[in-house]
């Protein structure tokens, strides 16, 4: 039997691209800055032991083939080459189970990473989300880990929708300051219907005032606006 979220039968997921610019933990990412090449087809295992160490697999994608430790320094074996074909090269290591990990920061929500790959020193992945609530959850502990996070794209199941219809947000337009005007904003209820917030309350939490509010905004509010009609 398919399960489906909505209370009339129809589908309410959303599907999120999210990128994180040069993370730190990343031995994929690391690699693939080290190689100069874009890392596709991270790949895990799941141990029976929870404390054993988690093996992961990545390709790199390179003009030439060249080994990957060409661009590491002489003390770093992480990485393990165990297949190479032409111009791709399959890499392996094992992460500790208490090292930090973006994917399985968002997988921690119910949400399994579907796709995952690097590029130009970023992580990009996408999931699903069940719903507003989950999504918003994923974010926010995304944003509390890591620096360098935003969301390039966003499309709600509709299948009343062709592709066309879709819209595509991308939260890096948004400076961080716009961003959290939004987000205080919305959690104080200032676009519910009657308002839980005014203008006044908002711009009193976020210590500035309501002229700067009003500002900030409209400057975001017009370029969600330009992402979504263009």
């Amino acid at each position: 039997m398919i399960r489906q979220d909505g209370l009339d039968g129809t589908v309410t997921g959303i599907r999120a691209e999210v990128t994180v610019e040069s993370p730190p933990d990343c031995p994929a990412v690391r690699a693939s800055e080290a190689a100069d090449a874009p890392a596709t087809s991270v790949t895990k295992s799941a141990p029976s032991d929870p404390d054993a160490p988690m093996t992961e697999e990545f390709v790199l994608e390179t003009d030439e083939a060249a080994p990957l430790e060409d661009g590491l320094p002489d003390d770093d074996r992480e990485f393990t080459e165990v297949f190479s074909y032409g111009s791709e090269q399959v890499y392996r290591f094992d992460r500790s189970p208490d090292r930090n990990c973006f994917c399985e920061s968002v997988e921690a929500f119910g949400c399994p990473v579907r796709d995952v790959h690097t590029r130009d020193g970023a992580l990009m992945i996408s999931f699903h989300a069940p719903d507003v609530d989950t999504l918003r959850d994923v974010i926010r502990r995304l944003d509390e880990g890591w620096d360098g996070v935003s969301v390039h794209r966003l499309v709600r199941s509709d299948g009343d929708r062709e592709e066309s219809d879709l819209a595509v947000v991308d939260r890096s337009a948004l400076t961080a300051r716009q961003r959290e005007v939004l987000e205080t904003a919305h959690e104080m209820g200032y676009f519910e219907h009657p308002k839980r917030a005014n203008a006044g309350d908002v711009a009193s939490e976020l210590d500035i005032d309501p002229s700067t509010f009003s500002e900030h905004l409209a400057t975001a509010q017009d370029k969600l606006l330009s992402a979504i009609l263009d």
